[in-house]
């Protein structure tokens, strides 16, 4: 019962990381990278569709992205849907593909991302909080009903608290690197 407990923990720690890192990955950093048009919907014969899903996205150089429509009929959609899209940046079309410079952030915007990457990591550990909640609940649950005993229940708890520690450590970790990342010239 305990092991299953710190499995259900685990997991739920595991996916707050995994969804901290994708949002994370979503954000500038001075450096091209394929994450920064997740977030970009293209109207796709009447169907909002990612751009991953009808492009090619690639990133010959490290602060330019070139995008290539399967449907070469789409690059002006997709080159609208850039735009829209707020990620402050500038695409040009450039016969069948497009070509997106990422311009170098300047200091005041580095700092606007940082704090939302520290948003970002708030949420995860409000994930982890949840998730520890949980399982400390199914645990006083268990040691109340009598189906674990109390000494066991008690280091379950022990047990729970240092697991949600380490979690929150690697959040702190994963936000440290991505800060230095976005504050590097």
């Amino acid at each position: 019962m305990m092991d299953d407990v710190l499995k259900e923990l685990h997991t739920g720690i595991g996916k707050a990381h995994d969804a901290l890192k994708r949002e994370l990955a979503k954000l500038r950093t001075g450096r091209a990278n394929a994450a920064m048009l997740d977030s970009v919907r293209v109207d796709y014969y009447g169907t909002p569709t990612q751009l991953s899903q009808m492009a090619n996205i690639s990133v010959p150089e490290p602060r330019l992205l070139i995008v290539k429509p399967w449907d070469k009929s789409q690059v002006k959609f997709v080159e609208k849907a850039i735009r829209e899209a707020e990620l402050g940046l500038n695409p040009q079309p450039d016969g069948e593909m497009i070509r997106i410079p990422i311009p170098a952030l300047n200091e005041e915007r580095r700092r606007e991302l940082v704090k939302i990457s520290k948003k970002s990591g708030e949420e995860a550990k409000i994930a982890i909080r949840k998730a520890r909640h949980e399982a400390l609940d199914f645990l006083s649950e268990a040691d109340q009903s009598g189906d674990m005993p109390a000494d066991e229940a008690d280091r379950g708890k022990k047990k729970v608290e240092e697991v949600v520690a380490e979690g929150i450590k690697q959040v702190d970790a994963i936000l440290a690197h991505k800060e230095k990342d976005i504050m590097e010239i």
